[in-house]
């Protein structure tokens, strides 16, 4: 960490505070003394602190008003999908295998294989190749069929041809990204660790820093030979049966810290909203992210002291969002891994998540502790930002971003027109599809 001052603003003035090794146990008394004596008429989300547990409202009056740096090189997006059970038949399967090799080899042929990744990145984009390939628009089926089309349709030294190779998939195949990454290492002009790294972290942010109730089940790492890299990941949320869908995309090298942490998700898209949402990589969450660091440096006994009080307080005195974040914690099995980061202490967020062990309930587990005792507050805003769908063959019609959507289509146009292995009734079909698309 380093010395930099880090501005608060409070319900009534404002406070600085220094965040470093040395004084972090001085910056969470100073966090806990000012909420002591901010009044209960500005309360907005009560507060439990370690020195009075009885359970009565207290307050908060510290927000977040701190903004973030985002790189141009990460570009990603969410698709909200509806499960649909089945798969693919084998006969079309091999059909769409085919005609997603001939488009990527048309992109990269005209564009370079950085298109290409861009292009998955894109929910857009990637959902009109669905089409595009015989899928339907609004299925959840789209993602894991068209990535496993994909990369089947680079095997053969295809993928070194192009210097565009496909990793991971669904279920046991998402956990053979590292090894798969690695077998492509001499083909690669970077070091391949690099790459393991973006894959794993960007599924560590999609399933513990940003917590929607989506359990992921699908991830695909699409890389070139100069480091470049885009995921395409999907999760379930069983209880209504719907899927989500998470794009990534990072050029040229490694991201930093503000990348992975920080506003991820630049074309945040579904067709509802809502739900428990613990959203630790919002911009606003940013001073609730700095003080999860510096609590996962404390003792564990001290950090399991605080959540035992918290979940002693009384339901009826506790806001239902909490209560329900709380209730699957259990202080006692998380002690093991907070004496871990305590040994190990994170420099910064990226780190802490970054860390084994560091998961789901990990991570809310301090961020209650930095809102209930602390004051410092995180994100609970699903990060949707505008509506996407189209009519496909289920007959749902959403709206949609009709410029960046007629844009897809006619990129997809050209790339099967300048197909060169496709025969003509495999063009003809392909356009038919994206006609149908652009009339839609």
């Amino acid at each position: 960490m380093t010395g930099r001052p880090v501005r608060l603003a409070c319900g009534f003035g404002s406070l600085r505070w220094r965040m470093n090794q040395g004084s972090h146990n001085n910056n969470l008394d100073m966090h806990r003394e000012r909420l002591s004596a901010v009044t209960t008429a500005q309360a907005g989300i009560p507060r439990v602190s370690a020195r009075n547990v009885s359970g009565r409202p207290g307050t908060n009056g510290l927000h977040a008003a701190v903004g973030c740096l985002i790189l141009p090189g990460m570009r990603t997006g969410i698709a909200n999908l509806p499960l649909h059970g089945g798969r693919a038949p084998r006969w079309l399967f091999e059909r769409m295998k085919r005609l997603a090799r001939e488009i990527a080899v048309a992109v990269v042929r005209d564009f370079g294989p950085g298109e290409l990744l861009r292009r998955l990145a894109d929910p857009y984009w990637f959902q009109a190749f669905g089409c595009v390939l015989g899928f339907d628009w609004h299925s959840s089926g789209v993602t894991t069929t068209v990535c496993g089309a994909l990369k089947d349709g680079l095997k053969g030294g295809l993928d070194r041809e192009l210097g565009f190779f496909a990793a991971g998939g669904k279920g046991a195949s998402s956990r053979k990204t590292p090894s798969e990454i690695e077998d492509a290492e001499r083909f690669l002009t970077v070091d391949p660790a690099e790459l393991v790294y973006s894959s794993r972290l960007s599924a560590k942010v999609d399933s513990a820093a940003l917590q929607d109730s989506y359990q992921l089940y699908h991830h695909a790492f699409f890389f070139t030979r100069d480091g470049g890299w885009a995921v395409v990941q999907q999760g379930m949320n069983e209880e209504t049966r719907y899927a989500r869908r998470y794009h990534w995309l990072g050029e040229g090298r490694l991201p930093v810290e503000a990348d992975f942490v920080c506003e991820p998700h630049s074309a945040v898209c579904c067709d509802a909203t809502g739900g428990r949402v613990l959203n630790m990589v919002s911009r606003s969450s940013r001073e609730a992210r700095s003080v999860a660091v510096e609590l996962a440096r404390e003792r564990p006994e001290k950090l399991v002291k605080e959540l035992k009080r918290l979940k002693a307080v009384p339901s009826l005195d506790m806001p239902a969002r909490h209560h329900t974040l709380l209730s699957d914690i259990h202080p006692d099995r998380l002690y093991k891994i907070f004496l871990s980061t305590y040994e190990r202490r994170p420099e910064n967020f990226e780190g802490l998540i970054g860390l084994e062990g560091v998961g789901a309930k990990t991570v809310r587990a301090l961020a209650l502790i930095a809102e209930l005792v602390y004051g410092v507050p995180h994100s609970v805003k699903d990060p949707v930002r505008f509506s996407f769908a189209h009519g496909g063959k289920d007959g749902h019609p959403y709206p949609v971003d009709r410029e960046t959507y007629d844009e897809s289509i006619e990129f997809l146009r050209q790339s099967v027109s300048r197909a060169g292995g496709l025969g003509a009734s495999e063009k003809a079909g392909a356009l038919k599809r994206l006609s149908r698309l652009s009339s839609g």
